[in-house]
């Protein structure tokens, strides 16, 4: 491991890639330390302070790192760009102008790219508009505690538009410093902020178990941490690799063909979107119940549904991580385009006929080995969940979520630097 990790500080191209890529998240932490302008600084603290134990906050303050519990200028965090590309990816699926780009190849590529970022700025704009009313309002129904306050007691429209654009225009920074990453650093940009964001907040979340349950049960939450990352790294790297030979064909004086390939289809072919839907989902009836005067759905979302560590929540989550990990796959992989690719390119699988044969065996094998997926996805997100709510450490709630994500970018990141070195003949950290 030591000599791995003296060998990319010898190859200056990879050296550069690695400081390059720390300077970015150094850029990063510090503008999510940075406050916007225009709140009130002694409401902060206690505002930090409610929105730590319960509510649907807690989801999204874990993808920006802490900052919107700091209303800083990168409070938005990345989340706007992360749902801007699901609903990019599932448009895809049903609007042909979409999928005409999709199937235009790099040309295609940065037209989505394109669309992808002017949505992420509609979002920026639509989600700090709604979350400068909630500051102001004292938190609405995103704590679930009845908290209330004020971070922006002077409340007037030159303030609220300058506090807009501010957190807009971060979301824009966070979304070029993430390509920049991708395109001069190391590792996929976005995959690597998530990562910076989400590990940022362990030693917090470790200083909160010790205070709440203790020194032995902290320690067995480490052990659980060591465990299910070896299961995440496991079943990461696993795979269904479906064979796929090509025919052999003559053009002119040149034989072409006759080889075999294989298709790889990913256990954990859904990796963390899942879980992202299903918490998405479970906001919206935190946030109807703001306007919902019915006393029985108040009371219910607020007994339930606004606390990460209640049963209910941790049954339904589970429930919608399958569901979701099944219609995300879906849409990802379509067998009939594999199918008919396989067949333009004069392939076919070893005892399948070609066209709907095919078709139907993948996604035969596809359901399959999303049934194991789902179920590890639900899981790694709700065992944390459970032996913290048994323990009543509220702190936390999302520990699974945080361990998925860390472990999964961080072997990606890995493998890009492993392959860096073995093409220059250095060992590798995988090898």
């Amino acid at each position: 491991m030591l000599s791995s990790l003296r060998n990319i500080f010898k190859i200056p191209d990879l050296r550069n890639k690695v400081l390059f890529t720390l300077l970015v998240i150094a850029i990063y932490q510090l503008g999510a330390n940075v406050p916007v302008p225009g709140i009130s600084i002694a409401a902060l603290k206690s505002f930090e302070q409610s929105a730590q134990h319960s509510g649907a906050f807690l989801f999204l303050n874990l993808f920006s790192g802490g900052a919107l519990t700091r209303l800083a200028v990168f409070g938005l965090g990345i989340m706007p760009y992360i749902t801007s590309s699901i609903i990019i990816q599932l448009l895809t699926t049903v609007i042909p102008k979409l999928e005409e780009w999709r199937d235009q190849g790099a040309v295609g590529e940065r037209k989505l790219t394109q669309a992808t970022r002017y949505l992420t700025v509609a979002l920026a704009v639509l989600q700090s508009t709604g979350l400068v009313f909630v500051f102001h309002g004292g938190g609405g129904g995103l704590f679930g505690n009845g908290s209330s306050v004020d971070l922006i007691p002077q409340f007037t429209v030159p303030r609220v538009l300058f506090i807009i654009l501010t957190l807009t225009a971060g979301t824009a920074f966070v979304m070029w410093l993430g390509e920049l990453i991708t395109q001069r650093g190391i590792g996929q940009g976005m995959s690597i902020l998530i990562f910076a964001n989400v590990v940022a907040t362990l030693p917090s979340g470790g200083i909160a178990i010790y205070e709440q349950a203790g020194t032995l049960k902290l320690a067995v939450v480490f052990l659980l941490f060591v465990a299910l990352a070896v299961a995440i790294v496991f079943m990461e790297q696993g795979q269904r690799r479906i064979q796929v030979t090509f025919a052999k064909r003559v053009v002119g004086r040149r034989m072409y063909g006759g080889q075999s390939t294989y298709i790889p289809l990913k256990v954990n072919q859904a990796g963390v979107i899942p879980i992202i839907f299903a918490s998405s989902v479970l906001y919206f009836p935190v946030l109807l119940s703001n306007v919902i005067p019915w006393a029985a759905f108040r009371s219910f979302v607020s007994d339930h549904l606004a606390n990460p560590t209640s049963y209910v929540y941790i049954g339904i989550y589970g429930l919608l991580i399958i569901l979701f990990t099944y219609f995300y796959v879906t849409i990802q992989f379509d067998p009939a385009q594999q199918a008919d690719i396989i067949r333009k390119q004069g392939g076919y699988i070893p005892g399948i006929r070609p066209g709907a044969p095919t078709e139907r065996y993948l996604s035969t094998i596809l359901s399959r080995i999303t049934l194991p997926g789902s179920l590890f996805l639900a899981f790694v997100a709700l065992v944390p969940s459970i032996v913290l709510s048994a323990w009543h450490v509220t702190d936390l709630p999302f520990l699974g979520t945080t361990i998925l994500i860390a472990v999964g970018v961080a072997l990606e990141t890995m493998k890009q630097i492993d392959s860096q070195l073995m093409m220059r003949n250095y060992e590798g950290f995988l090898s």
